[in-house]
């Protein structure tokens, strides 16, 4: 079969780069076009890709009607997702919303409503969800090997959005300084801060190791720090029916865990009825501990296919097998996370434990 034609629109998070690499590396798959208002953001995929000055537009519309694309990648600020959505979905398109879902669980609901219908899937792309520990840590779950899960302890971030660009590729003190002031991650308008960029990941993946249950209650604190509008760190507790659920969201840790792990650790820890497991962002093993090893056991992250390593690889799978997009990219569990979100950042505003918001 010919190839899936794959463009890149908006380019406000920088992990556009990062999917678009996923899409140049696959072998079913061509990069037909990109599009982004402002051209110099653009420059990086040109050079890195190859693209054509043909294939490079400024108008979104343009793009899609002269690229005909099968699939769009779509990484606009976290407060424009829906606006998005609703430019995109009536082009007869597959669409991949990079993480989170959405500044709010109305504007979920919207997205889901403007796809209804069109035939046509969308992924919410949590990177996290394709890690190999957390991948390994979901196969130990359905395998039982800690019983039920009661507790999920999810603690991630970075030294903050703007210490990196496509590729982890490093930035400067004085880059950083430079851009805070007009990034749009530190602007409460654009949907900026630490717990929306962050809490998603947890309360997601934290839904997919439950299997989709969601708490009852919620309590979240965020810092104030001096002369920015949004926080840099968030503490989230969620009640459930059984057990309690921490989600820590952190711009500013020591270290990127990319490349060396802060301290505390960023990954999770989940706690079941029979055993627990550690599953930290980038380690080569998972630490399982049951009733038959107490000390613990330290288990080598599972070989991925393929289909399990990304975003574009996932959903072209699904499409070729003709089976509905599951699992923490889905919009089920991503709206369920949605609204832990959502409750979390009331709970914060409020200063007070807030019922989950339906």
């Amino acid at each position: 079969m010919s190839k899936w034609k794959i463009a890149g629109i908006n380019f406000d998070h920088f992990h556009m780069g990062d999917n678009l690499r996923f899409a140049y590396e696959h072998p079913d798959c061509e990069i037909v076009a990109i599009a982004d208002e402002i051209p110099e953001r653009m420059s990086g995929a040109i050079k890195n890709f190859g693209i054509s000055e043909e294939a490079v537009f400024t108008d979104y519309q343009k793009c899609l009607e002269a690229s005909q694309p099968d699939i769009v990648l779509l990484c606009p600020a976290t407060a424009q997702h829906g606006e998005w959505i609703q430019k995109i979905a009536s082009y007869n398109v597959h669409i991949i919303m990079e993480k989170p879902f959405a500044s709010s669980l109305s504007e979920a609901d919207q997205m889901m409503e403007c796809m209804n219908g069109t035939g046509k899937e969308l992924l919410i792309n949590w990177p996290l969800a394709w890690y190999p520990p957390h991948r390994t840590t979901k196969r130990l779950i359905d395998e039982g090997a800690i019983g039920n899960v009661i507790e999920v302890h999810f603690y991630d971030g970075n030294r903050g959005p703007l210490w990196h660009s496509a590729d982890k590729i490093e930035k400067t003190a004085a880059e950083v300084a430079n851009e805070k002031p007009k990034s749009w991650f530190y602007q409460k308008l654009h949907g900026g801060g630490s717990m929306l960029d962050y809490l998603g990941y947890g309360t997601t993946l934290g839904t997919w190791f439950m299997n989709g249950r969601k708490p009852i209650e919620v309590t979240a604190v965020i810092d104030q720090p001096v002369g920015l509008e949004v926080d840099e760190h968030s503490i989230v507790i969620a009640r459930y029916e059984v057990g309690l659920s921490k989600f820590e969201t952190r711009w500013g840790t020591f270290t990127d865990p990319w490349t060396h792990q802060p301290q505390p650790k960023c990954g999770f820890v989940i706690v079941g009825t029979e055993g627990t497991i550690s599953s930290y962002d980038y380690d080569k093993t998972v630490r399982l501990q049951d009733h038959r090893r107490p000390e613990g056991e330290d288990i080598p992250v599972d070989l991925l296919e393929l289909s399990c390593c990304n975003p574009i690889a996932y959903l072209i799978d699904c499409l070729e097998k003709s089976t509905p997009v599951e699992g923490p990219v889905s919009v089920g569990i991503s709206r369920i996370g949605q609204q832990i979100v959502e409750t979390a950042y009331k709970s914060a505003q409020e200063k007070r434990t807030i019922p989950l918001i339906e």
